[in-house]
């Protein structure tokens, strides 16, 4: 396993790891100009297919972050890439916005009611009863079934939001049919993403918050794995599960110090 010195390129999760609802987190901005200045390979990931990369980058430009779009990797696009791989040119019934529905147009997919190649469940805010019994109904027909992201419920200043995860288990119910899911936990999400930065896993490192999805994954695809304590996992939350990160660390600035080492040196 790569020690945190011989690691080349980074991804890191978005929020609860650089952003705490629309707040950076102290050190997150220093690792990211670092990490720019010194031309070191890097993408922000996260599970979120509503926006687009773009919406994103102007949402972390709030917070006080500076993440090009093109540093920005979706369980949409990531979505988009597998599909595409799949059958190239091929055509989707969606529910979702934005993000999703701009990553598979820029990747020559048709949206159609019409017998499409794949049935795609993305997050959006506003799930509809009608768009949901059009899916079940096209899924009983032979599309093939597909969800961005497994989260079960999003947050909202009222509380938690039924997400993709939700709505795939009424329609799973419906039709018997599982879904493929793209994003975290499924490795595949950080394959595409290596894949974008031409980064080899091990020489790749990975910052998340989550046990269940960011480092499970991480470790799955053979990554240096950091988890942060400044999101949802804490020390008891660690001790539930039968599989450990290379490190742990309270936040992100407690990397700058190696990050900028290993800068220095190259």
């Amino acid at each position: 396993m790569a020690h945190r010195d011989d690691i080349e390129c980074w991804l890191t999760d978005m929020d609860g790891v650089l952003v705490h609802e629309n707040d950076a987190i102290p050190g997150a901005s220093e690792m990211l100009a670092g990490w720019e200045s010194n031309g070191i390979p890097y993408l922000v990931l996260t599970n979120n297919s509503i926006y687009t990369a773009r919406d994103l980058s102007a949402r972390l430009r709030a917070s006080g972050l500076h993440v090009p779009e093109e540093r920005i990797w979706t369980s949409a696009l990531a979505t988009a890439a597998f599909l595409q791989q799949q059958v190239p040119g091929g055509s989707a019934f969606v529910i979702g916005e934005a993000g999703i529905l701009t990553a598979l147009h820029d990747a020559g997919f048709v949206m159609t009611e019409t017998d499409p190649d794949f049935v795609v469940v993305g997050e959006t805010r506003t799930y509809s009863f009608e768009a949901i019994t059009r899916a079940i109904r096209l899924i009983n027909r032979g599309a093939r079934f597909i969800i961005t992201n497994p989260d079960a419920t999003g947050p909202s200043p009222e509380g938690p939001l039924p997400a993709t995860g939700a709505v795939a288990a009424l329609i799973t119910k419906a039709t018997g049919r599982e879904p493929y899911v793209v994003g975290k936990p499924n490795p595949m999400m950080f394959r595409s993403a290596l894949n974008k930065i031409g980064a080899h896993s091990k020489r790749t490192g990975m910052i998340g918050d989550r046990m269940d999805t960011d480092i499970v994954a991480g470790i799955e695809a053979g990554l240096h794995t950091v988890l942060v304590l400044t999101g949802i996992s804490d020390q008891n939350e660690i001790e539930k599960y039968p599989f450990r990160p290379d490190e742990i660390v309270d936040s992100v600035a407690d990397l700058l110090p190696t990050i900028t080492e290993t800068i220095r040196t190259v």
